[in-house]
């Protein structure tokens, strides 16, 4: 009788999930998933310039990138919608070149979410890279090693915590974007419809219990990253202590 009444319980929970809100949800991970891994790739060579760099771009470069932490998203998502569009030069060229607009489209939502979870991708790892000893750097060059090889084999074995933090803070800020979203990528399902606008419209409906449901897994979503990045935070100073009594 127990397992019966627990069946029944999951299969209400599911209930609340139409397929709508599944396909919410894959394309949100593709977006987040993209989101990251594109940010690997570009945003781990700006970090580190603006971490190690002396030039006065710098002092420019590195409020711009923090941009995006106080500015509304919905004023990016303006002027992004702007630029996408088929009057502006970037948004003709797409339009030629692929025969869709920018804006309304899964490509233009990537470039969004790109632009607004920068930060949260470059400033941890900025950070890791600057508390690195120049010093070790300096060997690692006097030992005739290159650039690429001081980066791949010190720096980035050095910076193990930042990337962490850097990868898990842009998945889980991108899963919860909303405003960007709503402006640049609208409402369309199976492309830009993602989790935070599907929560959106059932509020909309008053669909309560599918919305209590999504806002519940955005919360436990949350909380679990929180506790990652805690354990990430905890275990390199576990490490650093130890480090320092052996010393």
């Amino acid at each position: 009788m127990k397992l019966s009444t627990n069946t029944a319980t999951q299969q209400g929970s599911l209930a609340h999930m139409t397929a709508t809100d599944i396909n919410a949800v894959l394309v949100t991970l593709q977006l987040a998933g993209a989101t990251t891994l594109i940010l690997m790739i570009i945003g781990t060579p700006i970090a580190w310039w603006v971490a190690r760099s002396q030039s006065w771009l710098s002092v420019l470069v590195s409020p711009l990138i923090s941009l995006p932490l106080v500015l509304p998203p919905t004023v990016i998502g303006f002027y992004l919608l702007i630029l996408f569009s088929p009057d502006q030069p970037l948004g003709s060229f797409w339009l030629q070149v692929t025969g869709d607009t920018l804006a309304f489209s899964f490509t233009g939502l990537l470039i969004g979410s790109i632009i607004y979870s920068l930060p949260f991708y470059i400033q941890p790892l900025q950070v890791e890279f600057s508390n690195i000893d120049q010093n070790l750097i300096e060997a690692a060059t006097t030992l005739g090693a290159g650039p690429s090889d001081r980066f791949f084999n010190l720096v980035v074995p050095l910076s193990t915590r930042g990337f962490l933090i850097a990868t898990t803070l842009t998945f889980a800020h991108t899963v919860g974007e909303f405003g960007i979203v709503l402006m640049i990528g609208g409402n369309i399902p199976g492309e830009t419809r993602v989790l935070s606008i599907a929560l959106y419209d059932h509020v909309e409906t008053l669909q309560y219990a599918s919305a209590h449901f999504l806002a519940g897994g955005l919360m436990l979503f949350s909380f679990c990253t929180l506790i990652l990045i805690h354990i990430i935070n905890k275990g390199s100073l576990t490490m650093v202590s130890a480090g320092a009594r052996k010393n």
